[in-house]
């Protein structure tokens, strides 16, 4: 099975209007490699700036609330996103889980009100280091997987991010035959609920990928792209990601 590679860079809480440069020139990277799909995922205020800017690579949201409107002070609807520009967002960044206590029903619903209002998702799941030590990583991620599925999920308009927490932002990374095993766990659970469409599903690994080990991770049958965090933020540590998701498609 083909699938396009996806590589997204996500800047976090990082990004005013200072840096639009930097967007033009990953924006130029995504132009020169059209076999690999780029995005950046950026802070709201940046929105609307990026994506009149960017031209081949699409700009994106980092969280999204399930319901249209309301008394929600703070934040976001999936509908005031895409009117900024963003053509998909995340949903259920551990970040988000752990610091803003979502669950996966609510990461379920919150995808669920994104793609009505016409955006693109990347979901996100992954284990603690606890869970990792104790040997349960691909029973407790393929759960909180399902149960973080909307029920209309389908390849053309979602896809899964993995990360193994202990490993976001920390340099460290799973051996490949670990993110291998888990990558296909993931597939199998996605079988499981959707069938012959999971083979068209993109799944992304999120865990501290850079230039160094882009390549060896891109080269996983199973992992088809990559959520990108701090080596997302400048062109030249963007490059050689985007550069081996290229040579690998």
């Amino acid at each position: 099975m083909s699938r396009r590679k996806l590589i997204v860079g996500n800047w976090k809480m990082n990004g005013l209007l200072a840096q639009i440069g930097e967007i033009e020139a990953i924006d130029r990277l995504a132009q020169e490699k059209p076999k690999v799909e780029v995005g950046l995922c950026v802070p709201a205020t940046l929105i609307h700036a990026a994506s009149g800017v960017a031209r081949s690579a699409f700009i994106g949201g980092q969280d999204c609330h399930m319901k249209d409107s309301g008394a929600h002070t703070g934040c976001l609807s999936a509908a005031m996103l895409k009117e900024a520009g963003a053509k998909t967002v995340i949903a259920g960044h551990s970040e988000r889980r752990t610091d803003q206590h979502e669950t996966s029903a609510d990461v379920a619903a919150k995808a669920v009100a994104a793609h009505q209002a016409g955006l693109n998702v990347i979901l996100c799941v992954g284990e603690t280091e606890a869970e990792r030590d104790a040997g349960n990583a691909e029973a407790v991620v393929s759960e909180q997987l399902l149960d973080s599925l909307p029920q209309n999920a389908a390849a053309a308009w979602l896809s899964i991010a993995y990360e193994p927490i202990w490993a976001i932002g920390t340099g460290r990374t799973p051996t490949m035959e670990e993110v291998d095993r888990m990558h296909r766990a993931l597939r199998e659970a996605l079988r499981s609920r959707i069938g012959a469409d999971a083979d068209n599903m993109r799944i992304l690994y999120g865990g501290s990928m850079n230039g160094a080990n882009a390549g060896d991770l891109l080269a996983i049958a199973d992992v088809d792209g990559g959520l990108v965090g701090g080596a997302s933020l400048t062109a030249e540590k963007f490059a050689p990601i985007i550069e081996a998701a290229s040579a690998a498609g």
